[in-house]
């Protein structure tokens, strides 16, 4: 599971393009709290900060409790604006998290073991139809990834959501069984590449 990241930031008193140009020359981003049924809030990050956390590569599944002073507000990232030649983070929004502690996250899909796949091994092309899949969890429970391992899988087989083991309290925002890969026979089908094969495979040896 993501744990939970502390962030300091500073309340913004003005809002609006000469407030945020003024931020960002004292190195810091503006970003704005939203949501929940309470009014919009401007804040300000120090801008090493918030580089730190969009390089781990996972800042938008995230949820942070960002600290205003004495206060904390618990939130998860929904957009990051970045300058188009620098690349540099120009604003973030943050939505609030509801009391129920619910958040909607896309949560990338890593695979493993492509080399224990007898599929991939007789030349299959994996199909990855979601890369990432879009998840309801809990604000302590967002999982960082989800893992599925090749091991063992042969020519067209796919691989649906139901055949993933998610954490308690995880549940997809599909609510059909969807694909998330399938594994595709080579040009000439699966018959031909397990004819290659057996004949590239090491002849027996005969008895003397």
């Amino acid at each position: 599971m993501s744990k939970i990241v502390t962030l300091a930031v500073e309340a913004r008193d003005r809002v609006g393009k000469g407030s945020a140009r003024g931020a960002r020359r004292e190195g810091r981003v503006p970003a704005v709290i939203y949501g929940n049924k309470e009014a919009p809030e401007g804040v300000t990050i120090l801008d090493k900060a918030l580089e730190k956390e969009l390089s781990t590569g996972k800042f938008l599944s995230t949820v942070f409790d960002l600290q205003i002073g004495d206060r904390t507000e618990r939130v998860l990232p929904r957009d990051v604006q970045f300058h188009p030649v620098s690349d540099r983070a120009l604003h973030v929004d943050f939505l609030r998290i509801a009391k129920d502690g619910l958040v909607t996250v896309s949560v990338p899909v890593v695979i493993t073991d492509h080399a224990a796949s007898p599929g991939l091994k007789l030349g299959g092309v994996l199909n990855v139809v979601r890369h990432e899949i879009e998840l309801k969890c809990p604000a302590d429970g967002v999982p960082e990834q989800i893992t599925i391992s090749l091991a063992g899988m042969p020519f067209g087989e796919s691989l649906h959501i139901s055949k993933i083991a998610l954490p308690e309290g995880v549940t997809p925002t599909i609510d059909r069984d969807f694909t998330i890969l399938t594994i595709v026979p080579p040009k000439g089908g699966a018959e031909t590449a397990t004819e290659g094969a057996a004949a590239a495979a090491p002849a027996k040896k005969g008895k003397k």
